[in-house]
């Protein structure tokens, strides 16, 4: 499933685990190592992507100050990359 020239892309995420057990990505990480820092969890909330299928907890991201999805997936992270 694709639209707008979207992908769904795995990457790895660096988190901090609260002393409740509350997660708190950090970090992102693509496969050839370039890394963005998370500068803002902004929401979180249960949801599926529309644009590439998929889903489980949404976190809406501040990224070099504009706003994108990272989405856990049980064990497993993805973002709605560009094509």
């Amino acid at each position: 499933m694709s639209d707008n020239g979207r992908r769904k892309a795995y990457v790895s995420v660096n988190i901090d685990v609260d002393e409740e057990g509350g997660v708190h990505p950090r970090l992102i990480r693509w496969e050839n190592g370039v890394t963005f820092k998370i500068e803002k969890i902004v929401y979180k909330c249960r949801a599926s992507s529309e644009r590439v299928g998929g889903g489980g907890i949404r976190y809406t991201v501040l990224i070099r100050g504009k706003e994108s999805y990272l989405f856990q997936e049980g064990n497993k992270w993805f973002v709605e990359a560009k094509m």
